[in-house]
């Protein structure tokens, strides 16, 4: 039992690499794959709990994983958070994505922000062709970030972050001439929030728009032929109705494409068909920023396959006495581009300084039975720490972050 464990892992690890590897390395050639696929995964459990919206819902502790350009909204002097994961529960059960991040302002318009996160992919076992021990390994990533967002109106804000990324995978397939993937990249957002009355209702309007992942290619084993990082270009907005001094609800939406090269392929020929791995190879060893434009305009099928790229998340949070929370959401992804699509369904608490938020996501789609991401849960725990002035507040962040106590 223990080889059957120990060798599936061991398939499921070097697929992670392979989707991490050129565009040919795939199973389905439509579906566009890069290095480190889990910096596209919100890790925190109030954004999952939305269907992974959250590049202009409200600030809290996780806002520059999103949109940098939300940290200057911050409403306390100080916070933190720390979530958790287990990760594919379905095939394994030591595998964990953890996320640590945190804020401080400075004044009453900016704050610098850090965060880390952490994937570990569990401990290998090796077996040698006799079924006998042959040592172990404990793949792992981690992306250390540290973030700065300035207020430079009362309504409009942008930011920026710098990460350091370090894949280390290659442990696990034994190859003797393979390192760990090393790379370092920035984000760039933008962030606007508005109250507004419409008819008789209140209402906070947000939009926000973020590039993030730009940075230089991973190399594990092949210098000709580095892999892309998951650059993705997100735009969304929020939406939150305050229906009465204790409730209040937000409806988010986000629109999410990756800016790297579309796979090269051809119906009933073969990926490993030597010209069709050349123009790949070719595609692969574009300049990162020539790839970011040509990413809008160069799938196979067109503008149709274009706007298959494109990755819809939508979430509702219902708030009461910003105490008690609901949450629900939905994501989609192409079938042919990957095929993730999920119900998200979240409960959070707040209490003076402190908070608490779940997620439990239920798949969807063709693949909804077996799903690797089915049971997977998240679990977030905030703290905040000396409320701003009240007068700040009233300029400051809007809509219902689920972290500011009602003034």
């Amino acid at each position: 039992m223990q080889s059957l464990v120990s060798r599936s892992r061991l398939a499921l690890v070097a697929g992670l690499l392979a989707s991490a590897g050129t565009a040919h390395a795939q199973l389905d050639p439509h579906a566009i794959t890069t290095a480190v696929p889990i910096l596209t995964l919100s890790p925190d459990a109030r954004a999952s709990g939305m269907g992974e919206a959250g590049v202009a819902t409200s600030p809290d502790a996780n806002s520059a994983y999103f949109n940098p350009g939300k940290l200057g909204f911050q409403q306390y002097k100080y916070g933190a958070s720390l979530s958790y994961s287990p990760w594919l529960r379905n095939i394994t059960d030591d595998m964990s994505l953890s996320y640590l991040s945190g804020y401080a302002k400075v004044g009453q318009r900016s704050a610098f922000g850090a965060s880390l996160m952490y994937f570990d992919l569990g401990n290998i076992d090796y077996r040698d062709g006799q079924n006998l021990p042959n040592g172990n390994f404990n793949p792992k990533e981690y992306a250390l970030t540290v973030s700065y967002g300035l207020q430079l109106t009362d309504n409009f804000g942008i930011g920026a972050s710098a990460r350091y990324i370090r894949s280390n995978l290659i442990g696990a397939i034994g190859s003797s001439d393979a390192k760990p993937g090393q790379s370092v990249a920035v984000d760039l957002g933008a962030y606007y929030s508005k109250d507004v009355t419409i008819g008789t209702g209140l209402y906070n309007l947000a939009f926000g728009g973020t590039i993030s992942n730009i940075g230089n290619k991973m190399t594990y084993s092949d210098p000709q032929n580095p892999s892309f990082l998951p650059t993705q270009l997100k735009l969304g907005t929020a939406i939150t109705r305050e229906i009465d001094q204790y409730n209040k609800i937000t409806l988010a939406f986000d629109a999410t494409k990756l800016l790297v090269p579309s796979p090269y392929y051809e119906d009933g020929v073969s990926q490993n068909d030597p010209r069709i791995k050349a123009l790949n190879t070719e595609r692969n060893n574009q300049p990162i920023i020539g790839a970011i434009f040509s990413s809008f305009s160069d799938a196979r099928g067109g503008f149709k396959e274009e706007l298959r790229e494109i990755n819809l998340s939508t979430g509702l949070e219902y708030n009461y006495n910003d105490l008690l929370y609901a949450r629900g959401g939905y994501f989609y992804e192409a079938p042919d581009k990957g095929d993730r699509q999920y119900v998200s369904l979240g409960l959070g608490v707040r209490y003076q300084v402190f908070g608490i938020d779940g997620t439990y996501l239920v798949p969807t789609g063709n693949n909804s039975q077996n799903n690797p991401l089915a049971q997977t849960i998240r679990v977030s725990l905030h703290f905040n720490l000396n409320k701003l002035a009240d007068a700040f507040d009233e300029n400051g962040a809007g809509g219902t972050s689920g972290e500011v106590p009602s003034n």
